[in-house]
């Protein structure tokens, strides 16, 4: 952590995260701003997870609790902070920062105090596992963005990438776990992409 933040008696450590965590700002990822321009940050992906979840919670079913998914898209990136962002195709990339993803988890929530370290960390651990319906809805829903805002913006993320069609439908079957009738839209759509060039 660069710089404390002293003096603030019992909301110190609190204060102290919140600082933290506003470098999640500063984390590019692949995916750019509809309409061209920069790169959105993860930050930005988190806030749009979370909207995306409160407009799907009609979709999610009985056993999903939506308040759980929106505080897990909003944490579920904090450690890029200390990893950055790695293309969800690199699967190789994805399993070598798996343990530093970990230990980043520790040392950002454990700036928290107690109970809210755990609370947090166990929320992320949770996502991070993809078993329970919260947290597997999360993930679908974490994966299929990316992919509705590459079919909007004619493929830019995949064609910089040269990401190809098998791989977006291999990597993405949880959304057909979730929603299979949104998946079989998505996949009409990728080979509609695959056929103007969008994915190799």
């Amino acid at each position: 952590m660069t710089g404390s933040t002293p003096g603030f008696g019992k909301f110190t450590d609190i204060i102290n995260f919140l600082m933290e965590i506003d470098k999640l700002k500063r984390v590019e990822r692949r995916t750019r701003l509809l309409g061209g321009g920069r790169a959105e940050n993860s930050a930005e992906h988190s806030w749009h997870f979370a909207v995306a979840a409160m407009s799907m919670a009609p979709f999610a079913g009985s056993k999903v609790d939506i308040d759980r998914v929106i505080k897990m898209a909003l944490l579920h990136d904090v450690v890029e902070i200390d990893t950055g962002d790695v293309l969800v195709y690199d699967l190789e990339a994805r399993a070598a920062i798996a343990s530093q993803e970990a230990q980043a988890a520790e040392r950002l929530f454990g700036l928290l105090p107690a109970p809210q370290n755990s609370q947090f960390l166990a929320l992320w651990q949770e996502y991070e596992a993809g078993t329970t319906p919260d947290a597997q809805f999360a993930g679908a829903l974490d994966r299929v963005l990316p992919v509705l805002q590459n079919l909007h913006n004619e493929g830019q993320s995949w064609q910089e990438n040269q990401v190809r069609l098998e791989q977006v439908l291999n990597r993405n079957t949880c959304v057909g776990d979730v929603w299979p009738d949104l998946w079989e839209h998505v996949k009409t759509q990728l080979y509609a992409a695959h056929e103007k060039g969008w994915l190799r």
